[in-house]
């Protein structure tokens, strides 16, 4: 039986600590830190006007802090840009799709696959006929149920589709983490609840940090979860910790201490 008090302590995926990024007198993330560990879903909720899409794009490359740190995989990425985030391993999936909608749904997927190794867009239509491109971007259609629909027009996908192709295309890079802006937005209750489902097992292969309105998917998907009020995080806890912190309630959750 192996002794797992002298087992060295798990390593986070991604790191963030004391992030700044003012836009004048607006303080868009104010000192934060948080972290990803393997096999983990961490969420971060919080109002409209948060900072949260601010701090994906810095975490992801689009943005530059005023201070602060970002670790990936125990690399400082501070300085580095969204391409070399992303061959390091960063997967992310956009809130406002990034799909090249006249494009084939397996043109979408050969695209990432073909970011993914460096090669020019200019080769495009040589590398759709690549057999190893083509198998790449075909495991990740079949991983997310889209293999099907290779051939189909990605305009005339549904919304929760779309969604499907979006990780189809970040599972080409091989990610070692995903960071997931709203994956649930526009999505009924049944694409939710499949999305959730395969989200559930997705962290398995690599941890997900999830930005989401969806409470119920949240609370359903999330390790623990970070909520950011005015560009700062004010709590992180478990599911349970989050739904009874006064504060959360007061600044979030819109309920009112009970007296």
């Amino acid at each position: 039986m192996t002794d797992t008090s002298l087992s060295p302590p798990m390593q986070p995926v991604l790191r963030v600590e004391h992030l700044s990024k003012s836009f004048g007198a607006l303080k868009a993330s104010n000192d934060v830190s948080l972290d990803l560990y393997p096999g983990e879903i961490h969420a971060l909720i919080g109002p409209n006007g948060a900072g949260k899409s601010t701090l994906i794009k810095q975490i992801s490359g689009g943005l530059q802090p005023d201070m602060g740190r970002i670790e990936l995989l125990g690399h400082d990425v501070t300085a580095l840009d969204t391409v070399a985030r992303a061959r390091m391993g960063l997967g992310r999936t956009f809130q406002i799709s990034s799909l090249a909608m006249e494009f084939s749904v397996l043109q979408n997927a050969v695209l990432g696959a073909l970011g993914a190794c460096g090669k020019s867009l200019g080769f495009f239509r040589n590398v759709m006929k690549d057999k190893a491109l083509l198998e790449v971007a075909e495991e990740a259609l079949s991983r997310v149920g889209l293999l099907q629909a290779a051939q189909q027009r990605t305009a005339d996908l549904s919304h929760g589709q779309r969604r499907q192709l979006e990780v189809a295309v970040a599972l080409t890079l091989k990610p070692r983490l995903f960071l997931m802006d709203e994956p649930m937005a526009g999505l009924g209750a049944s694409g939710s609840k499949e999305l959730t489902g395969f989200l559930d097992q997705l962290r398995y292969e690599a941890p997900i940090l999830l930005v989401e309105h969806d409470m119920d998917a949240v609370f359903a998907l999330a390790d623990r979860i970070s909520v950011l009020v005015y560009g700062a995080v004010i709590a992180t806890g478990t599911a349970d910790e989050i739904r009874n912190h006064p504060e959360v309630r007061r600044a979030y959750l819109g309920e009112e201490d009970e007296t």
